[in-house]
């Protein structure tokens, strides 16, 4: 997978959807209600075949490229004392970045876990370390019990699809997007996956963020 790069500020829609938007007092949004709820089925049933062949993916071969997806991140970004990351807690079979999250403690890197606090709201996040106590937050995802709130420098999205142009196909909620459109200070977000889930378009809607950098292995 090549290493790219997005300056940020453009639109999620590719020039085929141009002339399915509208431009109202909320921003843009979809004209055609027959496409977006095609898109939506689309994702859904796509959604269900990659997650079925990650699941797929045996223990050697998720160690073996979650390695590789640590090391590659360790060259891609910058690092200083202090910085914030974002990390997640990995579920249904996503690359588990623990160790990767021990060593940033280690070199005095902020890191944090997103926390769902409302159902379609965007994301907080709290500090972790490897002796902070975890506690079932949302779909019973542990999050830290006593972390404290900050903002990231960096954000690690978990990804289940995702396209050449840097669009992820996620699980549906749409909590990242939702998250990345409300900070005042967009954090640069890396989406972290399996090579074999990149898909030739997620068929990206108003409302759907590119990541700045897609890592994979």
């Amino acid at each position: 997978m090549p290493d790219t790069t997005d300056t940020g500020g453009e639109f999620a829609s590719s020039p085929c959807f141009a002339h399915e938007l509208a431009e109202t007092a909320d921003g843009f949004a979809v004209t055609d209600p027959q496409t977006a709820t095609d898109v939506a089925r689309w994702r859904k049933a796509e959604r269900e075949r990659l997650l079925a062949a990650r699941k797929a993916m045996s223990r050697s071969d998720r160690d073996a490229a979650t390695r590789s997806i640590a090391a590659r991140l360790d060259s891609r970004i910058e690092f200083r004392p202090g910085l914030a990351v974002s990390v997640y807690w990995p579920i249904r079979g996503e690359p588990d970045l623990r160790d990767w999250m021990r060593s940033l403690v280690k070199r005095e890197i902020t890191v944090l876990l997103p926390v769902i606090t409302e159902k379609a709201t965007p994301i907080r996040f709290f500090s972790w370390t490897p002796e902070s106590r975890m506690v079932p937050g949302f779909w019973n995802i542990p999050v830290p019990e006593n972390g404290t709130e900050g903002v990231p420098d960096v954000s690690i999205v978990p990804l289940v699809g995702f396209d050449a142009d840097r669009y992820r196909l996620g699980y549906g909620g749409g909590y990242f997007d939702r998250t990345l459109a409300s900070l005042k200070q967009r954090p640069k977000a890396f989406g972290i996956g399996y090579t074999s889930s990149e898909v030739p378009s997620i068929f990206p809607q108003p409302h759907d963020i590119a990541m700045d950098d897609i890592v994979t292995a």
